[in-house]
């Protein structure tokens, strides 16, 4: 009798063992991998950034014409990125809102997933918008606004710099120091990118920027030039992407270097375009959309629902 109950004591706590590993689900509920749909693979999320930014509208309106059933999880650029290694290095599928110029391209091996229906529009611009009176004001520093530009290679150097150093303010100097032939092309007459100044008295410049890698990397390379170089006072103020338009309007700034247009900010610029002044793109050929480790086998938006 006692070894009769001891076996049912031992096929109990068998089962027990068993539901503790595996739970109350059966194999149909967790299917290895490759027989997940795609949705459950990206976990039903699509990650993405600041809850006011263009591309996070862009991605509702992608939700909807591509009849997404996903969550879009609202965050910040950090918090994109460091999903995005997280799953990287965990070789797991993960889809977040993206755009380039970017660090993240130069550090993953990434693709955009084709957009046939054009959400998210063709290539952006990124351009220089000033206060109105800039020009009448300080003339040089609407010169060298007006004159900066530069192309993909240059920017992502600037943000790999950035990113490797771990400090904005001194990899925009390194970075001006190893690029004087481009930045000697932006200064007004009678200015070296190789002759640094430190006296700071022509006047105060404060220059809005949001808190993105391409942001950063371009607001503090021209914040380098018209300091060290020119000698103006440079205060550096980061604001979320509403406020760095309002603030410009209102004349509580001189410049930005990162307005993302047609789509990503186009909604501030509207609301702001009689109080300032637009001097057109400093990078041609930005874009954004939805991004996904090079590893991820769909290609298209409209195969996120398989």
């Amino acid at each position: 009798m006692l070894a009769k109950r001891s076996m049912v004591l031992l096929l109990v706590m068998t089962v027990m063992a068993v539901f503790a590993l595996g739970g109350c689900s059966s194999p149909a509920d967790n299917p290895p991998a490759g027989d997940q749909s795609v949705k459950s693979q990206f976990k039903g999320k699509i990650i993405g950034i600041d809850p006011g930014a263009g591309i996070m509208k862009a991605t509702d309106i992608a939700v909807e014409r591509y009849g997404l059933d996903y969550e879009v999880v609202e965050g910040s650029d950090a918090t994109m990125a460091a999903a995005l290694k997280q799953a990287i290095d965990n070789q797991e599928w993960v889809v977040v809102t993206g755009w380039t110029p970017h660090w993240k391209f130069a550090r993953w091996d990434l693709k955009f997933l084709d957009d046939p229906k054009k959400v998210y529009g063709e290539a952006e611009t990124i351009n220089t918008i000033v206060r109105q009176g800039l020009k009448e004001d300080m003339p040089e520093v609407y010169a060298v606004c007006d004159a900066f530009k530069w192309d993909s290679k240059q920017i992502g150097s600037a943000m790999a710099m950035a990113e490797e150093m771990g400090d904005d303010k001194a990899a925009a100097r390194k970075w001006v120091q190893e690029n004087q032939e481009l930045v000697n092309s932006w200064l007004p007459e009678g200015y070296d990118a190789a002759k640094t100044t430190a006296s700071f008295d022509k006047g105060k410049v404060n220059l809005l920027y949001v808190e993105w890698a391409c942001a950063r990397a371009e607001t503090h390379v021209m914040a380098d030039v018209l300091q060290n170089i020119m000698g103006y006072q440079v205060e550096l103020t980061p604001v979320g992407a509403a406020a760095m338009y309002e603030g410009l309007a209102a004349g509580e700034g001189d410049a930005i270097f990162t307005a993302w247009l047609p789509v990503t900010h186009g909604d501030y610029l509207e609301a702001v375009k009689d109080k300032v002044e637009d001097l057109g793109p400093n990078y041609e050929d930005a874009r954004i959309g939805l991004v996904v480790p090079s590893y991820v086998t769909i290609n298209s938006i409209e195969e996120l629902m398989k």
